[in-house]
């Protein structure tokens, strides 16, 4: 079905749609690239975090609205907007932000990278030698791994993969009309080319391989090479009946992935009319879906560069704190035994962690344990540290969530490796993916069993735990942790446990309990100050959540989000939400912790967790929210984590109620303050344990 350009309606005033929110997002991404104030490389790597992320976002979410338009569906969002209407505003707004992209590296950041030594040379500028050098590599290296396939005239179109790197090659044997064909980049080899012995000095393969091009198509005269990439349907719906069927069910699902009906076509700006409209009809994709770029496809490549030795361009190391007591697992057991602790990563190191699940292997007096895995990486001591204990007679249980979004594969093979070490695994529910972060330790303590538990903000991945900023909670609290015990029955096995003590679990009590706390800081009486609300979450989505902020905001209560990525509450609106401010953090570590702070009459109640204020996280996710009830743990919560991050003025954005973002400055006479620096420099564990008093 073709699409036509549809001029949206005006949206409604109440909320802001998701899918410009989440391209604002990757906006604040790509100024991060832009930033003079950056490292060099790190400004390559925002952009390759720019690209991979709206990749993503043509993959999964407008895939998914050209299937409602394809189906008929005239379902609207929130904000008023049709399927068809948001995909046009989105071709307006994407378009030009990826054009940006490409003028921030072309004329920005390619210039100072050569003053520094780091070049990225265009073919036509090696001499002779060099040419005669990569011709050499293209005949013994690249050659052998081409594989030229015809696209026209054709009967049968090729399968072209998603997100590759091709070359649509115009051909002409003189004896016919001009053929088209295409040419992968291979990506089993690097795609940057070292210039001979020169460390910093490189070419790309897609050049190298045009320039040599007539080598594949021996006594057919060339015409013409052009690059181009395709984005597909990646979000295939995962559909089983019973566990048993689940795994093949994943392994079709991760191959019929590769097969998405296409939702993008990128190509060089040089591309004539007549190859764009051959792609574009093999693909069916219409105007819309076609952005024309000048310079480099596919920005992942600056991955590899920031590899290069320039340690003087990129962000100094960073080493995470790690606290004597929270080190081991005998001074895990022992600090936890005495209070709950707090952990702040990538601040706090995350070995705490690993320590802690490590114990299962280690600690005699531990008998078994219970883990949630989400995201767990290609390589994964969490993961190793299971299968030890298992191998050494522990009990061991594991929910793994194999439906976790472009980590299926990774996962598949660590729940083989589990349960063929004789880990009791779980892959979940049909309907539901399970994504609370639990760890629970059963020990013998004192002639009987005691519980000790970790709840997350972020996944057990190490690798995460570097780059991502995530809290998590150890305790030994009976109710806590007897709630956690109850609910891994209900994960692996067949309970129907409905109440809870003092977690909130979605999709049962999760999103009332939100709702009951945002209403308990509307003050019921004339004496009665109005109360106060902190979030820290990645995306507030929800309409129920929204108006019950809006209503808050209405009755006085002074309500501060900090919100990563996607908000559709619309702030700062007379009458509606004049008492909520949305401001944003995009810096060196990925904010990803959720955290939800209600003043609580002078009482403060705070809960942390893996649920942010969406649909799918409240209704249809298996998510954790844990009360952080220790006072320490909480002030330290609110005055020196929250309060921190609304204080910064570097790498903080302010959402205005027209829905834009605006970098805020540091007001005259005031220091620019970095919350992510702070932090580096005041990790939480250190501060707590030190029992330092808050100053600055």
């Amino acid at each position: 079905m073709s699409r036509l350009k549809a001029q949206p309606e005006i949206a409604t005033a109440r909320y802001l749609n998701r899918e410009l929110s989440w391209l604002q997002f990757n906006r604040r991404v790509l100024e991060e690239a832009a930033s003079s104030h950056n490292p060099l490389l790190e400004r390559l790597r925002f952009l390759a975090i720019f690209e991979s992320n709206l990749d993503e976002f043509y993959m999964v979410r407008v895939s998914g609205l050209i299937e409602q338009f394809e189906s008929g569906v005239l379902e609207v969002s929130p904000d008023g907007l049709s399927p068809n209407e948001q995909l046009h505003v989105i071709y307006e707004a994407a378009a030009p932000l990826r054009r940006r992209c490409a003028t921030v590296y072309q004329d920005h950041i390619k210039p100072q990278l050569e003053r520094h030594g780091v070049h990225l040379r265009r073919y036509e500028e090696l001499n002779a030698k060099q040419r005669r050098d990569m011709e050499s590599y293209f005949e013994h290296e690249v050659f052998p791994l081409c594989t030229p396939l015809i696209l026209h005239p054709t009967h049968s179109v090729p399968f072209i993969s998603n997100r590759s790197l091709n070359l649509a090659v115009e051909l002409s044997d003189k004896a016919s009309d001009t053929r088209l064909a295409r040419v992968k980049v291979p990506t089993v080899i690097p795609r940057l080319v070292r210039i001979g012995k020169r460390k910093s000095e490189f070419v790309l393969l897609e050049e190298v391989i045009a320039h040599n091009i007539q080598a594949l198509f021996p006594g057919v005269e060339v015409l013409g090479t052009h690059c181009f990439r395709v984005i597909r349907d990646a979000d295939v719906e995962i559909r089983e009946l019973e566990a048993a069927d689940l795994i093949a069910t994943i392994e079709e699902t991760l191959r019929l992935r590769r097969f998405g009906d296409p939702v993008m076509l990128q190509h060089n700006s040089t591309m004539p009319a007549h190859v764009r409209k051959h792609l574009m009809a093999m693909l069916k994709l219409d105007d819309e879906d076609v952005f024309s770029l000048d310079g480099i496809l596919g920005m992942e490549v600056f991955l590899e560069l920031v590899k290069i030795d320039k340690p003087g361009l990129r962000f100094p190391p960073h080493l995470p704190y790690v606290s004597d007591q929270l080190s081991t697992a005998s001074g895990l057991f022992e600090a936890i035994s005495q209070g709950d602790n707090l952990v702040h990563h990538p601040y706090d190191g995350f070995r705490s962690v690993e320590a802690f699940v490590a114990s299962a292997e280690t600690d005699p007096d531990v008998v078994g344990i219970k883990q949630t895995l989400y995201r767990m990486g290609s390589e994964s001591p969490i993961v190793e540290s299971l299968l030890d204990a298992a191998e050494g007679g522990k009990q061991v249980a594991a929910m793994v969530e194999l439906k976790a979004r472009f980590d299926e594969s990774n996962n598949l093979v660590w729940a083989r490796a589990l349960e063929r070490a004789g880990v009791h695994v779980t892959y979940g529910f049909p309907e539901m993916k399970t994504h609370c972060k639990l760890c629970l330790i059963v020990r013998r303590r004192g002639g009987g069993m005691k519980q000790y538990a970790h709840v997350g903000t972020g996944n057990y991945n190490p690798g995460t735990a570097r780059a991502y900023t995530d809290l998590g909670l150890f305790t030994c609290d009976e109710s806590i942790t007897q709630d956690i015990s109850e609910l891994f029955n209900y994960l692996t096995g067949f309970s129907k446990q409905t109440r809870y003590r003092k977690l909130l679990v979605a999709p049962l009590n999760l999103r009332e309990g939100i709702l009951h706390r945002i209403r308990n800081e509307i003050p019921t009486g004339k004496k009665e100050k109005p109360g106060r609300i902190i979030w820290k979450l990645n995306a507030l989505v929800d309409p129920e959540v929204i108006e019950a902020l809006y209503e808050a905001s209405n009755a006085g209560v002074k309500i501060d989000l900090i919100v990563r990525g996607v908000c559709c509450l619309r702030p700062g609106v007379p009458g509606m939400s004049e008492n909520i401010s949305v401001m944003s953090i995009v810096g060196r570590f990925l904010e990803h912790s959720r955290v939800y702070y209600f003043e609580h009459g002078g009482k403060p109640d705070v809960l942390i967790g893996s649920a942010d204020a969406m649909r799918r996280n409240l209704d249809r996710r298996i998510e954790v929210l844990v009360p952080v009830e220790n006072p320490t743990l909480v002030t330290h919560i609110r005055d020196r984590i929250l309060n921190i991050c609304l204080k910064d003025n570097v790498q903080a954005w302010d959402l205005d109620a027209g829905g834009n973002y605006i970098r805020r400055q540091s007001p005259k006479g005031q220091k620019p303050f970095d919350s992510q620096k702070w932090f580096m420099s005041h990790p939480t564990s250190r501060e707590l344990f030190a029992r330092e008093k808050p100053t600055e």
